[in-house]
């Protein structure tokens, strides 16, 4: 089977790339200089000249504080990129895994993660033009595009919250971290391990939307403290404020943890709980230069 990874330049599609070569898999990665996902041509050559059996899009505009004042270009790149994709899988009988995110919903406070099937109502101009990615795949291939949606990603290559976590520890004595914002820290690596898995099943049993996750709960002053204390710094040096503290263009999701339901109705492995992940990722993400 042939992959085809779009922006393998980012973090996740870096680590897909790696997965798929760990497993032996016959895989292009092409990243924004290589491959611009907005123009209909280049998608038509990227499709004719590698002849992929399944794509993984990674590719996507990501500064959330950003696409609001600028969600013309955010929408080309995750709307109408993702358009093109998944038309010329469809002219060409391929199949298709998108990369979406928790800002498809809203955010508001709840008590229990978000099912797939939740209604999407984003509040920000990123999570509009993902969604707007997320519905033009459904449409454009139905039966053989899969939307996986994921969140609060953190991975070796790039940056990152944990990153920059692990680089405050070294610099100051104390580091202020909202705590009223809940989600679910994932490490990367483990993500593109669970699209590996799930990929052979696109367009057989696995189709509409899914969540891929760690397992498990935090806040981002949660998840600073397990930073630092696998840094063997005193996590009491973190210190809990307010999102009021760190005022931003684009509001942040008070809960944005994602349901499993589908994933693990499909038998796919789960996630593991996030501090498992962080624990092996921390090594890793220190020994690494940022990309």
């Amino acid at each position: 089977m042939r992959w085809l990874v779009t922006g393998a330049g980012g973090m996740l599609g870096h680590d897909m790339v790696d997965e798929l070569r760990r497993r032996g898999e016959e895989v292009t990665g092409l990243d924004r200089t290589a491959l611009d996902i907005t123009t209909a041509e280049a998608v038509e050559g990227a499709f004719a000249e590698h002849r992929p059996d399944i794509v993984v899009n990674c590719a996507a505009y990501t500064a959330v504080d950003d696409a609001e004042s600028d969600e013309e270009r955010a929408l080309r790149i995750n709307g109408d990129g993702p358009r093109l994709l998944a038309r010329a899988a469809a002219e060409r009988g391929a199949r298709l895994v998108h990369i979406s995110t928790d800002y498809v919903f809203p955010g508001d406070a709840r008590t229990s993660p978000y099912p797939e099937d939740h209604p999407p109502a984003p509040r920000t101009a990123y999570g509009r033009t993902k969604l707007a990615g997320e519905q033009a795949v459904l449409r454009e291939l139905p039966g053989a595009g899969v939307v996986v949606r994921t969140a609060w990603l953190y991975g070796v290559h790039g940056r990152s919250f944990v990153r920059t976590m692990a680089e405050l520890e070294a610099r100051r004595d104390t580091v202020d971290v909202v705590d009223d914002q809940r989600g679910q820290p994932t490490w990367s690596a483990d993500v593109a391990e669970g699209i590996a898995d799930l990929g052979p099943r696109v367009g057989r049993d696995a189709s509409g939307v899914l969540h891929a996750t760690s397992s498990g709960e935090a806040t981002w002053y949660e998840l600073a403290r397990e930073v630092f204390a696998h840094l063997g710094a005193d996590p009491d040096r973190v210190c809990p404020v307010s999102s009021a503290a760190f005022p931003r263009p684009a509001p942040r999701p008070a809960y944005s943890a994602l349901a499993h339901g589908r994933w693990q109705r499909l038998g796919l492995p789960p996630l593991r709980d996030w501090r498992t992940a962080l624990h092996e990722a921390i090594p890793r993400i220190r020994k690494e230069s940022p990309a």
